[in-house]
């Protein structure tokens, strides 16, 4: 089945179909897993579909060509992890050329970014693209590649992907945005105008926090064509195991995704509700600044929700503590709920500044939400903030309120 006419199928569909009797060999539904690293040749000169696994393997295949149906994209690229996703789109630029990018993405990207912009394979500024993306892609030198990740990680900022598309375009710009945070079950970069869109698949797409992975997924067939150059060329392509495992979670995406969502509702009620919570970030509710731009262009406001604790270390150490169905790890994605602490966590590769510039502070909490039953999630949540609650910090708890009223005038 072609790239084309799954296009046509719902996303759902496609997922599910994904493969499915194919195999011309043996008849199996489910198509087999190619571990072999190598591929015998017709004759001499005559290389078969497949010639070597780095290059390109019947199971990784499979995964990609879904990948790129999902997204409506012309071709994907399925990377070993998602940082090497991350790297692969930044063999589009080259010395001298400039990258714009979102100043609170994630800290592995941001890392990248400026270590090999301090080795001089390009320039980087980072810039919020949440506000006014136009007049932020304006200033200064034209960018060959501005970077989005909307919502962003982990303050859940939304960036108006076609207006940043628009105004980069206008520059002559590609426009390369990470959809980890969604998938293509909730937003699709590509027809809102992005040129490439990014994803760990150790993620959403994958589901169940047993494998790594990355993907890129281009707009256009050239650029795809050069996405797969360079990806062979490093050596960064996934592994058939890995493409298989990921494969059969994407096939149950849509339904977890629903299941997420639900669940995520119900813990931004809880959150909302306790005294112990000075603040919640998430795109659903109507409170926040970027509400408005993520219902037009989402199907659903993820299952990612940031919140702020009241009271400090002694608070945060105690909620950590007493959680039973969240577990504490870095990642994002799976069945399983997980909660994260940013700055000691999934941001520590950023300095003291870059996070306080990225408004990420010692107090914030980033939760995963599963799809355990949410009665069960609710109920931890709030026995574990209760904790917090009494054992907070009462310097801090005055310091909060302070903050709090100053914000608020």
């Amino acid at each position: 089945m072609t790239i084309s006419s799954r296009a046509r199928q719902s996303g759902a569909t496609c997922a599910v179909r994904a493969g499915i009797a194919t195999d011309l060999e043996h008849g199996a539904v489910v198509p087999p897993l190619h571990l072999s690293s190598t591929f015998a040749f017709e004759g001499l000169g005559k290389p078969r579909t497949f010639d070597y696994t780095r290059s390109g393997n019947p199971t990784r295949a499979h995964l990609a060509e879904t990948l790129a149906a999902l997204e409506e994209g012309a071709s994907a690229v399925v990377t070993s992890t998602g940082m090497s996703a991350v790297s692969l789109v930044l063999q589009l630029v080259k010395p001298g050329d400039l990258v714009v990018a979102a100043h609170d993405c994630y800290g592995g990207t941001q890392r990248l970014l400026r270590s090999l912009a301090a080795r001089g394979l390009f320039d980087v500024r980072f810039a919020d693209l949440t506000i006014d993306p136009a007049a932020a892609l304006a200033e200064g030198p034209a960018p060959r590649l501005v970077w989005i990740e909307t919502p962003s990680n982990p303050l859940l900022r939304i960036t108006d992907i076609a207006a940043a598309c628009s105004a980069a375009h206008a520059r002559g710009a590609l426009v390369a945005v990470d959809n980890t945070f969604l998938s293509p079950a909730l937003q699709q970069p590509l027809l809102l105008g992005a040129d490439v869109v990014v994803h760990s698949t150790t993620k959403y797409l994958n589901g169940h926090s047993d494998v790594v992975g990355g993907a890129v997924i281009a707009k256009d067939a050239a650029l795809g064509t050069e996405l797969a150059w360079w990806a062979n060329c490093l050596g960064i392509t996934g592994a058939p195991f890995d493409s298989y495992l990921t494969l059969r979670g994407v096939r149950t995406l849509y339904p977890r995704i629903s299941q997420h969502l639900e669940n995520a509702s119900r813990v931004v009620d809880a959150l909302c509700d306790h005294d112990a919570v000075a603040q919640v970030f998430y795109p659903g509710l109507p409170s926040h600044p970027g509400h408005a731009t993520a219902c037009a262009q989402q199907r659903g406001h993820g299952a990612m929700v940031s919140f702020e604790l009241r009271g400090g270390q002694p608070a945060l150490e105690a909620f950590v503590r007493e959680l039973r169905c969240f577990t504490l790890a870095e990642s994002l994605g799976g069945v399983e709920s997980l909660v994260a602490h940013p700055a000691t966590m999934t941001h520590a590769s950023m300095d003291a500044a870059a996070r306080a510039a990225a408004g990420i502070s010692d107090t914030l909490l980033r939760i995963s939400v599963g799809i355990e039953h949410p009665d069960d999630l609710v109920d931890d949540l709030v026995q574990a903030l209760d904790v917090a609650r009494s054992a907070a910090d009462p310097a801090t708890e005055a310091g909060d309120v302070i903050l709090e009223a100053a914000v608020a005038s």
